[in-house]
């Protein structure tokens, strides 16, 4: 196919695909789509081999949040039956993470609902970092708080975070279609004072929520415009009390080639296949490690994730390997450059540039403005598996489903499979042993 061998020959330069291109990728067949993972595979393994970075989710406060975000269990209305508890003790995190990294996982996604932190809950956070990576040598810390506001930024930095996550999650032009409380200028000014701070950005999607291929290719280009050094994809678990409780509008083809798209405009960037994996890929998880080179580790922040030994066997069985904490997750020109937040303007959306998060060499803390934003304040690191409800097998739970504690098949449309979703019950806020 024409357009494959395009894609690759541009992904391997780190040059900018069209968007005639990008939407093609996803217009593509049932019948063509080995086709376009072997395609994108090609890209992913000359940028990251076949490394795969896990990811470990903490929940420090969970439910609750004034936002809302349609698509959040945890959001203002939400019915949904999850866990809610305030902020837990660093050691409390501390332990939390320690499951996490003894499972493999080599960063820590510390998580809080909310608008956005006050200065004390800064503060919290800071002594949690510190905690964290006191205990464990070479630990990657990722906050994800919400929205920041002056200064907050760099003292996470001071604190030991390493990173900070706020998704765009759609397009601009839809924005306002699935959040009130706060704008997509909101999300793009938190990323930016992050770049700023000098703290890696991470900033993704949600797939899935009733928008057009369009949108989906405005939201990655705008990604590539923001040049974050991870994006992590989500996939909508329709959780029952939210208002996208019937969106059940995925596939594991079509999951698999918004990856390979996503891919293929950022090809030398950190893609996380983060919430909503197990529920929507199933079994064709392997098949999107050919063109993801990060996951979450276990469970989500409101919802269980399949048992972590799985997803080790995954890894195992699809001949890849995981990362390990000596090992630098981005390429050599994206990590050499990369640091102090120094980064230069990337190709803006449309344009003919180099890689997704390509960096000139440029001061400490200089950003040119780009596009996205962050996630709003339930949300996940990385992602928002909690917010769009990461799910998890049946026979892998643990749990009874029942109740609040599944989507409801009385608002489901036939075909959704509400027996693949499962509220969190276990680890953080709970007595019981987490799955990591």
């Amino acid at each position: 196919m024409d357009l494959l061998n395009t894609l690759v020959d541009k992904g391997l330069r780190r040059e900018l695909p069209t968007r005639e291109e990008a939407l093609a990728v996803l217009a593509t067949s049932d019948d063509d789509v080995l086709d376009v993972v072997a395609a994108a595979g090609k890209v992913r393994r000359r940028w990251f081999g076949r490394r795969v970075k896990l990811n470990y989710l903490v929940n420090l406060k969970s439910g609750l949040c004034p936002e809302d975000c349609s698509y959040c269990s945890q959001r203002l209305g939400s019915r949904a039956g999850i866990l809610k508890y305030s902020w837990l003790k660093p050691d409390e995190a501390s332990r939390a993470a320690a499951a996490g990294l003894a499972g493999g996982a080599k960063r820590v996604c510390l998580v809080a609902s909310g608008r956005g932190p006050t200065d004390r809950d800064v503060e919290r956070v800071s002594d949690t970092i510190k905690a964290i990576k006191d205990q464990n040598e070479g630990v990657e810390v990722c906050a994800c708080l919400g929205l920041l506001s002056d200064g907050q930024a760099e003292r996470l930095r001071e604190a030991g975070a390493d990173a900070y996550n706020h998704n765009l999650n759609t397009s601009e032009g839809t924005y306002g279609d699935i959040t009130t409380t706060h704008t997509y200028a909101d999300r793009v000014d938190t990323v930016q004072k992050a770049h700023a701070a000098g703290l890696s950005a991470c900033s993704g999607l949600i797939a899935g929520m009733g928008e057009a291929d369009e949108d989906l290719v405005d939201v990655v280009y705008a990604l590539r415009a923001l040049d974050p050094d991870s994006v992590p994809v989500n996939f909508l678990i329709p959780f029952e009390g939210t208002p996208l409780a019937k969106e059940w509008n995925l596939t594991p083809q079509r999951c698999l080639r918004i990856l390979a798209m996503v891919r293929f405009v950022c090809p030398d960037v950190e893609v996380r296949i983060a919430g909503g994996r197990e529920v929507h890929l199933r079994t064709l998880q392997p098949l999107a490690l050919h063109l993801a080179n990060s996951i979450f580790l276990g469970d989500y922040l409101t919802s269980e994730g399949q048992a972590g030994k799985a997803d080790l066997d995954m890894i195992t069985d699809a001949g890849f390997e995981v990362e390990n904490a000596g090992e630098v997750t981005l390429p050599e020109h994206r990590a050499a450059a990369s640091g102090c937040g120094s980064h230069a303007p990337a190709a803006g959306a449309g344009s003919e540039g180099t890689g997704c998060g390509s960096h000139a060499e440029a001061g400490c803390g200089s950003h040119a403005g780009g596009g996205c934003g962050s996630h709003e304040g339930g949300g996940a690191c990385g992602s928002v598996p909690a917010a769009t409800g990461g799910g998890a097998r049946a026979e892998t739970a643990g749990t009874e489903r029942a109740g609040a504690e599944t989507a409801g098949t009385e608002t489901a449309p036939a075909g959704a499979r509400t027996d693949l979703v499962a509220v969190r019950r276990r680890g953080a806020g709970t007595d019981l042993a987490p799955n990591a």
